[in-house]
């Protein structure tokens, strides 16, 4: 490994690090009878409730029993499978797929629908909010089978449907999403959300179960039409059409009074990964320029296009160029991978042989698409190391394979699950000149490691 991939993996693992749920958790203020954040106070007279969905649930609910002055007379989490659990938490953990919704997390959602619809005015929810929500929501509206659902989710996928575009299909076909959670509550809810979409919005991190929803069913209907899919889904169809002269698949709007005891805020983002690796790449000696958290488009454009920015960054001052990404992919072929493996790969090809440069791309999740990796770290000699092994690199990418490409290569970041979510961070990295003076940034790869979660894994 090049001293330049040590650092860029050391950056990795600082922002992760970050963004996990001890560290994000000590924003809040805990309060002998209750939680406070920013100018939000929830204290209520009656019972205090915990409810933790998504990726990073199980961690956030652990920082939290373990901070709170006042524990949670119920807690209830829910998370895709497999996600480690600690093992006091392991009774009120649900379990569901992602990213395609399944019978037990609907199952799921209705149990907490009924827990919420059973409080009163003198209770109080703390909801914790973390990527992989709307999959793990996933009761539908009545007369939209789930399975339906589900071939819809999975359509909308492959046809590299954006999160923005997605979303706005499952808030109006999901009984929690787009508010609804919170107008079925009666009682005050402070919902804390872990941001992995561009610009943090609030009715995306999750579907937003707990914020009025600006988007309307014929939204829906518009995106099912881009993507050609109106005619394949008819229920999912009907529903949206009826939602649209009036019918149940319609949203809570902003200013709608049901939804005035909800106070929705972000705990955490990728900004807060991009300040970490930031810093750990100045104290490396590198000039750092943040490109910000939207770069958007399919993949393997924005891996070329990056690839062509690091071959162009002039000899000089190091620099290191850092930015969170919601890409898509156009799935053309049945390989194994997944955006940030694509994305990376489509860099790899531009950089063959060119000296000092890499560029990593990688989930904070630890897990990018269908392949057991987070994502790879590329350089001008990864296309070999890949022929010696008797790989094509175009090959992979025809067939959107490029966990075939990578398997084994020690390109690929392999963490397993971090116990947190804030989207994917790509860093582009360029000496200058021979890297080897980077040894502070070998250093902070030694320092600081990925957390490993311990405990239950769910099923």
């Amino acid at each position: 490994m090049t001293p330049l991939a040590r650092l860029a993996r050391g950056m990795f693992a600082a922002a992760v690090a970050a963004v996990q749920p001890g560290a994000l958790l000590r924003r809040v203020r805990f309060l002998a009878d209750g939680v406070e954040f920013g100018d939000a106070t929830l204290a209520p007279r009656g019972r205090l409730v915990l409810v933790a969905i998504g990726k990073a649930g199980p961690g956030l609910a652990a920082a939290f029993v373990q901070r709170a002055e006042r524990q949670p007379d119920v807690a209830f989490v829910l998370a895709p499978y497999g996600t480690p659990v600690p093992e006091k938490l392991a009774g009120c953990a649900r379990f569901g797929r992602h990213p395609l919704p399944d019978a037990s997390g609907a199952e799921a959602t209705r149990e907490l629908l009924a827990l919420v619809r059973g409080l009163s005015a003198a209770d109080g929810v703390v909801l914790l909010l973390s990527g992989g929500g709307s999959a793990l929501l996933t009761e539908p509206l009545a007369g939209v089978p789930l399975a339906e659902l589900a071939a819809l989710t999975d359509a909308l996928l492959v046809a590299g449907a954006n999160i923005h575009e997605l979303n706005t299909v499952r808030r109006h076909l999901l009984r929690a999403a787009g508010g609804r959670l919170a107008a079925a509550c009666p009682a005050p809810m402070l919902a804390l959300a872990l941001s992995d979409v561009p610009g943090d919005s609030l009715v995306d991190i999750a579907s937003g179960p707990t914020v009025a929803d600006p988007t309307t069913c014929a939204d829906a209907l518009t995106v099912l039409a881009r993507q050609n899919l109106a005619g394949a889904f008819p229920e999912v169809a009907a529903s949206l059409a009826g939602g649209v002269k009036g019918g149940a698949a319609e949203t809570p709007k902003p200013g709608d009074p049901s939804l005035s005891h909800a106070h929705t805020m972000v705990l955490g983002s990728g900004h807060d990964a991009l300040a970490a690796a930031a810093e750990a790449a100045i104290h490396a000696g590198f000039r750092a320029v943040r490109l910000g958290r939207s770069l958007r488009g399919e993949a393997r454009e924005v891996g070329t296009a990056l690839a062509h920015l690091a071959r162009s960054v002039a000899a000089g001052e190091p620099m290191a160029i850092l930015a969170g990404a919601e890409t898509t992919v156009t799935v053309r072929r049945p390989g194994r991978g997944g955006r940030s493996l694509e994305l990376a790969l489509a860099a790899a090809v531009q950089l063959a042989d060119v000296p000092e440069r890499c560029l990593l791309a990688a989930g904070t999740d630890g897990i990018d698409g269908a392949s057991p990796a987070a994502g790879a770290v590329v350089d001008g000699h990864t296309l070999a190391r890949g022929r010696e092994r008797g790989r094509d690199a175009l090959a992979a990418l025809a067939a959107n394979d490029a966990w075939g490409f990578f398997e084994g290569l020690p390109e690929a970041i392999v963490t397993g699950a971090t116990g947190t979510n804030v989207a994917d961070l790509v860093f582009v990295l360029a000496a200058g000149a021979p890297a080897a003076f980077i040894a502070e940034g070998a250093r902070i790869a030694a320092r600081v490691s990925l957390p490993s979660s311990q405990g239950r894994r769910g099923r």
